[in-house]
């Protein structure tokens, strides 16, 4: 069964790939299209941002599954940014490097509560238009400076509740047993089993 995803971050289709691996299932990107460009995320939810992203791409292919996500990082002690933002915090362009950096000074910044999680919304597209909405998230805390090489974006400055690594300390396969994508993908592979 080919499943779209709708993302073109490397570091995203490398987890999906290692979540999915279980399943009879090829994996497909909008690269492969040549007439593809991405929508613009203007939702004011995760869910919202997801459903763009899966409509748009559902309507450039005509087999299999659509799948897109969109997540982020809300810290408690900032009013839950950056949120929708997270992939743009320090600017439109923003690099990983330059979006944590950011972060950490505005904690430094603003408040002592590094209180955190990380959101995923998934919204998924059968092969006969219906649509389906999966989430997950997982609860942590913001760490003090950078710890780790592995993973992309937020986690190296992600510590997991009753954790003592970032995220990006972690083994892929320890992170995808925690990870907010996994336990939001954990769902979606629920309801893909009925239909394989």
């Amino acid at each position: 069964m080919k499943i779209w995803l709708a993302s073109s971050n490397k570091g995203k289709r490398k987890e999906f790939e290692n979540l999915l691996a279980d399943l009879p299932v090829e994996l497909h990107g909008p690269e492969e299209l040549s007439y593809y460009t991405s929508p613009e995320e203007n939702g004011d939810t995760f869910i919202a941002n997801a459903r763009i992203k899966a409509k748009y791409l559902a309507a450039s292919v005509n087999e299999g599954w659509v799948l897109a996500d969109d997540s982020g990082l809300e810290c408690e002690g900032l009013n839950n940014m950056p949120g929708i933002h997270s992939a743009r915090y320090a600017g439109d362009k923003a690099s990983d490097a330059e979006n944590v950096a950011k972060l950490l000074k505005m904690i430094k910044l603003r408040t002592n509560n590094r209180k955190a999680r990380f959101v995923c919304a998934l919204v998924a597209i059968d092969p006969n238009g219906q649509e389906y909405v999966f989430e997950g998230e997982l609860k942590g805390s913001i760490a003090s400076k950078q710890m780790g090489t592995g993973g992309f974006g937020y986690d190296p400055i992600f510590i997991p509740d009753n954790h003592e690594q970032s995220l990006a300390e972690m083994t892929s396969a320890e992170k995808n047993r925690l990870s907010h994508r996994a336990n939001a993908l954990k769902l979606f592979k629920e309801e893909l089993r009925k239909h394989l």
